[in-house]
């Protein structure tokens, strides 16, 4: 009996551990998460292609506010035109949700800037969608929208 007692007592603790493990990683996977959405907004503001590619999954996908979609190159290519000139981009309402080797992010993005000279303003939801390959972190596909009002 007391040998069943302690069984049960060293079961129930190493379940404590595992529970306490799995929720320590979660929450540091949803800091990293936060920290490279944060990287990739500052990169886009900078026009630093070399710090975009570094987060983007090799067949990285994009579909921007009026429904065109980008691959990695193009997105890049895009990103990196020096005619347009980004003044203010920001990020809210961040949510991370993290189920194994997948996380997805929800939020708000605001953007101002000038486009061949010409000013623009963007207000956004996006969803992003990252992925852990071999302990890293990726974005592999990104939806941005136009809130409906």
């Amino acid at each position: 009996m007391k040998l069943n007692l302690t069984f049960l007592a060293v079961v129930f603790g190493a379940g404590i551990l595992a529970a306490i493990s799995v929720a320590q990683q979660k929450t540091d996977n949803v800091a990293k998460i936060t920290a490279l959405e944060n990287k990739w907004c500052e990169a886009y503001k900078q026009r630093d292609v070399a710090a975009m590619s570094s987060v983007l999954a090799d067949d990285f996908i994009i579909t921007v506010e009026d429904g065109n979609t980008f691959g990695k190159a193009g997105y890049i290519a895009h990103s990196g035109d020096a005619s347009t000139e980004v003044e203010v981009a920001e990020m809210g309402e961040l949510k991370v949700r993290v189920r194994g080797n997948v996380a997805i992010v929800t939020g708000t993005y605001h953007e101002i800037g000038k486009a061949k000279g010409k000013p623009y303003e963007y207000r956004d939801r996006f969803t992003d969608t990252w992925t852990n390959i071999d302990g890293r972190w990726q974005v592999l596909a990104s939806h941005y929208s136009v809130p409906v009002k």
